[in-house]
């Protein structure tokens, strides 16, 4: 493709990963279009941007994207129960998934979580571990999945036991192997961006030591 011919589509484009993504996409001049899937309109202005309110539980995903990017994710804590979290961090998702590939989408990448496992005890990470193998059955021509371990950075919303939890990573940083390091969002987020620019047809998992 030619310069400024990629449409892209951004789910949780608000979030910790999504807010720096979106960013990233709008200032990359292979993007002529960048469309986020908000729940309230973001404070947010600029020529490619669209946003779209939506509804995943009675949502319209008509949408004609080449490169669909997801970070959508809560807490159980946030969402109040297992089955609300399942919902958002893998209904949503595979949703979305379906929807796009149906529209003619051709890469669709997705933040998940490193440990992501769908034989996992961790009922976290064994949800983490079922939205990966339900993306990997829908027949992408690009799947890239990103597992980073605790993220840095900015979120809008408080997390108590996330600070902590990232204070004490900071503190402990020398002790701790690569994989499971700390990891800006920022990286994150360039590495989702680099993926969908150099696309390998199949699926790409990323996980935390990879993006840093």
């Amino acid at each position: 493709m030619s310069m400024a011919s990629y449409k892209a589509l951004v789910a949780g484009g608000s979030g910790m990963v999504g807010q720096i993504l979106v960013e990233k996409l709008l200032n990359n001049s292979n993007y002529s279009e960048v469309n986020i899937l908000v729940r309230e309109k973001q404070n947010l202005s600029h020529p490619k941007l669209i946003q779209t309110i939506i509804d995943f539980e009675n949502a319209d995903l008509s949408f004609q994207s080449d490169h669909v990017f997801c970070c959508l994710g809560t807490t159980i804590a946030k969402a109040g129960s297992k089955e609300a979290f399942s919902k958002v961090d893998k209904e949503y998702p595979l949703i979305l998934g379906k929807a796009m590939i149906h529209s003619g989408s051709t890469l669709f990448a997705i933040v998940t979580a490193g440990g992501a496992n769908i034989n996992s005890s961790i009922f976290y990470n064994r949800v983490k571990g079922e939205v990966e193998e339900g993306l990997k059955q829908l027949g992408y021509q690009s799947l890239g999945i990103f597992r980073p371990s605790m993220l840095l950075g900015h979120r809008n919303e408080k997390r108590s036991i996330e600070k902590l939890g990232q204070r004490l990573m900071l503190i402990f940083d020398f002790l701790i192997p690569k994989r499971y390091k700390a990891i800006q969002a920022e990286k994150v987020a360039h590495a989702m961006v680099q993926f969908a620019i150099d696309s390998k047809d199949g699926v790409s998992i990323f996980e935390s030591d990879q993006m840093q």
